[in-house]
């Protein structure tokens, strides 16, 4: 069986329910949907090659299942899909530190574009999709980059996966 590729979209912390508060046990159910999801798609998909797009809240905590699951699972590659050379440039410390640890333990690193552009972010999206055969998206249905991402991958016959962040429900679209 071939391999496939898996990508992640969601919200940042303030669509989560949660919000920045990563101690809220919600965090931690939502991380743990997330896992089981990932292991699914390894397990039952064949995934082996997952995409995050590195950005604060559904995208860190997918990329720190899967450097999780590597410790199981050693051929599992993570890739870091950057928007721009200076995406944490203006997070706090800590969340930098993060980023740079996640950064750092990924096994392919793809630049989307050197400096910002208006439409980085969208062209990450849009390069994770067309390199993925799944998308596992945490997303409540809004508009927003999420959406667009979503809509984007099933209009290119995509597997989409959502985990709805206040439910946790899952359903295949």
């Amino acid at each position: 069986m071939d391999k496939l590729t898996c990508a992640y979209t969601g919200h940042r912390p303030q669509g989560l329910p949660f919000g920045y508060n990563e101690a809220d046990p919600r965090c931690a159910e939502l991380k743990e949907a997330l896992r089981a999801e990932t292991v699914s798609a390894v397990e039952c998909d064949g995934a082996a090659h997952f995409i995050t797009g590195m950005a604060l809240g559904v995208d860190l905590l997918a990329a720190e299942v899967v450097l999780e699951l590597k410790i199981t699972h050693p051929e599992l590659t993570l890739e870091a899909a950057v928007p721009c050379i200076d995406q944490a440039s203006r997070w706090r410390a800590d969340q930098k530190r993060r980023y740079e640890k996640i950064l750092s333990a990924a096994d392919r690193k793809t630049l989307i574009s050197r400096e910002y552009t208006p439409d980085c972010m969208h062209r990450r999206n849009r390069y994770m999709v067309d390199k993925c055969d799944i998308l596992i998206a945490v997303w409540n249905g809004s508009a927003g980059g999420t959406g667009s991402t979503v809509r984007y991958a099933l209009s290119r016959k995509k597997r989409v996966r959502v985990i709805d962040p206040q439910t946790l429900h899952v359903r295949e679209l």
